[in-house]
Formats: structure tokens, C-alpha cells, sequence
């Protein structure tokens, strides 16, 4: 087993955003009205919800001290707030042409990545990834959630217009690493005795292996694994990254997912959520 290492990703976010203005510029009117996994939002709802993301991190002035703290927000009400903020844009970007949105996402994603690519990667973030913990996180896991937030949601248009996904090792194994560093917080209510190990192999071209041990009381998450853990899950990096982001349910993973050793506490990974959903 080895300590993780950080996961670099700003290097993605230019060819990835390549990639989405070739397809977004061959789209008909037809499929920008298409429906996507992330129903009731069409592909023109999609690609807006990206721009929208772009602004939110490239449109606000840099934070200014504040005379007290703020309330920090639990996950339910943040999550409620991002929901409704979203609906908002959501409504108000239906009065932009696509024509004028592909623009729009191409200008700010260039301006998102000289952001990112400006940013002192072991400082810490302005935000958390609070799927992951409530602890303010080194800018190198914001950059690299926000890499799986774009990547996800260019597969979401591929999809429902027919176009095949972005899975080599290159585009997915970054994402599927990211995804996975929930794993503590996801099991984090899980009590158990000291030494007691979760191995996770994600196979396929992104894939990989995780171990997750307990010790002192909580849980913590390395790359590689040893013979004989304590439970033991195998997964394809199809199943991992759809699964991850409940775009399939655990019901319909359980057939296509391996469990052995300790069922109950390998079948916890299957609640993984590495979105804010």
C-alpha cells in the first residue's frame, strides 16, 4: 500500500473543453432539445449548467475578510441552495441561443483553466468538496472535482445524442480517482476495529486498486491493497463511474459488481455518492 497522491487534472480542462465545442457545434436543433441522464434537463439545459459553472468560479471578486465567521452550511441545506440556484440559471440561460452558448463556454473555459492554471495547487480552496469532507481541501482536489463535474456532464450530452463517451484511461482514470477519495467519508459511521481493511479494484482501462484501513478510529484511504483484506469489492471503471455518480442505482450495480469477504462491509462502497445529490 501507498500514501494517495495528489491528482493533477488542469492540464484536462482545455482538450476537454475541445472536445465539448466540436460536438456542441455539430448539434441540430433537434438534440440540443434532446433529453439527458439528468432529466428534466435537456442538452441545451446541460451545457448551460456548464457555463453557469464557469461564471460561478470566474465572475466573483476575490473574497474579502469578513468582520465575523459565517455560518458554515450542512449538506442538506447546501445542497438545497445549489438545487435552487441552478433551477434559477437553468430558467434565465432558456433566452440563450446555442449558437451564442457555444461562444460563451468556449470564452470562459479558457478563462476557467488560466484560473486554475494560476492557482497555488497546495493551498488551500476557497470552497469544500463536501462529499468527500467538511474540511476546506488543497486546490488540487477542488480543480480535480470540478474536472469530474465537467467531464460527467459532457458525457450526460454524448449520450443523449448518441455520441460515444470519453472512457480511456486518460479522460476517466482522473475522475474514477477523485470519486473515490469519498470513500472515508462515506464510511465514516462505520465502526469497526483497528486493522480492519476494504480493498476496492476498479478494473478496466481507468481502473485501479484502493484500500481502505481502519485505525484509530477512523478510516483512511491508500492506493494498492494486500492479499487478504477484511472485505473485498471488484468493479468495472463503467460501473464505478455511473454508480458513483447516481447515474445507475445500487440495485441495478449488485449484479455486475463482485463481493467477497465481509459482504456487509464490502457493500458499503456501493453508497459512494462523489456528487452533491
Amino acid at each position: 500500500m501507498k500514501a494517495l497522491e495528489p491528482i493533477h487534472t488542469t492540464h484536462l480542462f482545455q482538450p476537454l473543453s475541445h472536445e465539448l465545442i466540436g460536438l456542441l457545434k455539430t448539434l441540430t436543433p433537434a438534440d440540443w432539445a434532446k433529453m439527458t441522464a439528468c432529466a428534466p434537463w435537456t442538452v441545451k439545459d446541460v451545457a448551460a449548467h456548464l457555463l453557469g459553472g464557469n461564471l460561478g468560479r470566474i465572475g466573483k471578486p476575490s473574497p474579502q475578510p469578513a468582520s465575523s465567521p459565517k455560518p458554515t452550511l450542512g449538506y442538506d441545506d447546501l445542497l438545497d441552495l445549489i438545487n435552487r440556484e441552478n433551477a434559477l440559471w437553468i430558467q434565465a440561460a432558456k433566452r440563450i441561443s446555442p449558437q451564442i452558448l457555444i461562444e460563451l463556454l468556449a470564452l470562459t473555459d479558457q478563462h476557467l483553466y488560466e484560473h486554475f492554471n494560476g492557482l497555488a495547487p497546495y493551498a488551500l480552496a476557497p470552497i469544500s468538496v463536501a462529499w468527500a469532507s467538511d474540511a476546506l481541501p488543497p486546490n488540487w482536489f477542488d480543480i480535480a472535482r470540478e474536472y469530474t463535474e465537467k467531464w460527467l456532464h459532457q458525457q450526460h450530452i454524448r449520450e443523449a445524442v448518441g455520441w460515444p463517451i470519453l472512457a480511456s484511461r486518460e479522460w476517466l482514470a482522473p475522475v474514477i480517482d477523485t470519486f473515490i477519495r469519498g470513500l472515508p467519508h462515506t464510511y465514516r459511521n462505520i465502526a469497526d476495529d483497528d486493522g480492519k481493511m476494504v480493498t476496492v479494484e476498479i478494473t478496466g482501462p481507468a481502473g485501479g486498486v484502493w484500500a481502505l484501513l481502519h485505525t484509530q478510529n477512523s478510516w483512511k484511504l491508500f492506493t494498492g491493497g494486500i492479499q487478504k483484506p477484511s472485505a473485498h469489492l471488484i468493479m468495472s471503471d463503467e460501473v464505478a463511474w455511473r454508480l458513483f455518480s447516481k447515474g445507475m442505482s445500487i440495485e441495478a450495480a449488485l449484479p455486475l459488481v463482485s463481493l467477497q469477504g465481509d459482504l456487509t462491509l464490502a457493500s458499503h462502497t456501493l453508497k459512494l455518492v462523489s456528487i452533491m445529490a
